[in-house]
C-alpha cells in the first residue's frame, strides 16, 4: 500500500480589479480617446513651441530694429524677420496673435469632443449601456467622462496662457498699435481656462439631451462660437471695437537719458543723430480694469460650467435604459 498523501492547501491570487474600480475608469477613458488625447497633447505642444520661439528667437530681428530704430524700425523689421521661418504667417505682430487664434479653436473643437465622440456616440453605439452593466454606475462613468478631459484641459490650457503672459509681458513694445493688443492683453488670463473647460460641460450636457452624435456636435459647437462671440463684443468681456486701445508708453532716450518723443526717423541714422538719440523704450501700460473684467469673465463661466454639469447629471438620472430599470426591479 501506499503511504497516504496530505493535501497541501493551495494559494490563490486574488483577482484584479479592471473597470469597477476609479484607476479602471480613467485607463478605459484615456484608451477609448486615445487620439483625442494625441490631437491635444500636440495642438498643446505647438502653442508651447510657437510662444517660446516668439518669447526668444522668433523676434531677435525686430527686437534689433527696435533697439537700433525705435518702433518705426521695429515695424518694419518686423515684416522681414518671423517670415523667414514661419512663411504661413509673414510678420512677427500676425505670429504674435496665432497662438490666440488656436486656443478660440480649441475650445470649440473641444466642445464638439464632449458632444460626439465623448458621451453620444457612445449612447448611440450602447458602448455606455454596456459599461453601466459592468459594476459601473451611470454616475460614476459620467464623473470620469467629465474629469479625465477636465484635468488634462486645465494643464493644458494653463500652461500655454502662463507662457503668453509671460510672451506678452516682455515683447509687447514690438506689437503695431490699436485695437489688437488690448485685444490679446484682455483675453489672455484664467477666462481662457474657464472658456475651455465651460465648453467640455456644455458638449456634454448637449450630447447628453439629444443622445444623438450630429445634431448634438451642432449645437455643442454653434454655442461655444456663439459665447466666444459674446466675450469678444459685450461687457464684462473684452469688446475690442468697444473700448478704446491700451494707453502706450513710447519714448526715445537722448545720450544724457532724457525721454523725448520718438521722432520715427524710419531707419536713418542721420535722423537719430540730429535728435541726439541713443535708445528707446516702449510698452503698453496695464488697464486698470484687466483683473475685474477677467474675474467677472471668469465667474460667469464657471457659473455657468457648474450648471451645466449639474445639468447633465440630472439628465442621466433620468435617462434609465430598460435594462437596467427591469434589472433593479428583479
Amino acid at each position: 500500500m501506499s503511504a497516504p498523501t496530505l493535501d497541501r492547501p493551495t494559494t490563490q491570487q486574488p483577482p484584479r480589479r479592471t473597470l469597477p474600480g476609479p484607476d479602471g475608469l480613467v485607463w478605459t477613458v484615456l484608451r477609448l480617446h486615445r487620439t483625442a488625447l494625441w490631437v491635444w497633447t500636440g495642438y498643446v505642444t505647438i502653442s508651447a513651441a510657437l510662444l517660446l520661439w516668439l518669447w526668444g528667437p522668433g523676434s531677435s530681428s525686430a527686437q534689433k530694429a527696435f533697439d537700433a530704430f525705435g518702433y518705426a524700425g521695429a515695424q518694419d523689421k518686423a515684416y522681414l524677420g518671423a517670415s523667414a521661418f514661419l512663411p504661413f504667417s509673414g510678420t512677427f505682430d500676425s505670429l504674435f496673435y496665432d497662438p490666440l487664434t488656436l486656443t478660440r479653436i480649441a475650445a470649440c473643437a473641444i466642445a464638439v469632443f464632449a458632444a460626439g465622440p465623448l458621451i453620444a456616440r457612445e449612447l448611440e453605439s450602447g458602448t455606455a449601456q454596456l459599461a453601466w452593466t459592468q459594476s459601473v454606475t451611470p454616475a460614476r462613468w459620467l464623473a470620469a467622462k467629465l474629469a479625465v478631459p477636465a484635468l488634462l484641459i486645465t494643464v493644458g490650457t494653463g500652461l500655454i496662457v502662463v507662457l503668453y503672459r509671460l510672451v506678452w509681458d516682455d515683447r509687447n513694445h514690438l506689437l503695431v498699435a490699436g485695437i489688437g493688443p488690448r485685444d490679446l492683453a484682455f483675453s489672455v488670463g484664467p477666462a481662457t481656462l474657464a472658456n475651455a473647460l465651460f465648453g467640455l460641460a456644455l458638449g456634454v450636457l448637449a450630447a447628453l439631451v439629444l443622445r444623438r452624435t450630429l445634431p448634438a456636435l451642432a449645437v455643442a459647437g454653434v454655442g461655444q462660437f456663439l459665447v466666444g462671440a459674446a466675450r469678444g463684443n459685450s461687457w464684462p468681456f473684452q469688446g475690442s471695437y468697444q473700448q478704446p486701445e491700451l494707453p502706450v508708453h513710447s519714448k526715445a532716450l537722448t545720450s544724457t537719458g532724457t525721454e523725448i518723443g520718438d521722432p520715427g526717423c524710419y531707419m536713418s541714422h542721420k535722423c537719430l543723430a540730429g535728435h541726439d538719440v541713443t535708445g528707446f523704450t516702449r510698452h503698453y501700460l496695464p488697464s486698470p480694469d484687466y483683473w475685474s473684467r477677467q474675474l467677472t469673465e471668469t465667474g460667469i463661466l464657471l457659473g455657468l460650467t457648474a450648471l451645466a454639469v449639474v445639468a447633465a447629471f440630472l439628465v442621466l438620472r433620468r435617462y434609465q435604459p430598460q435594462h437596467l430599470t427591469k434589472g433593479a426591479a428583479a
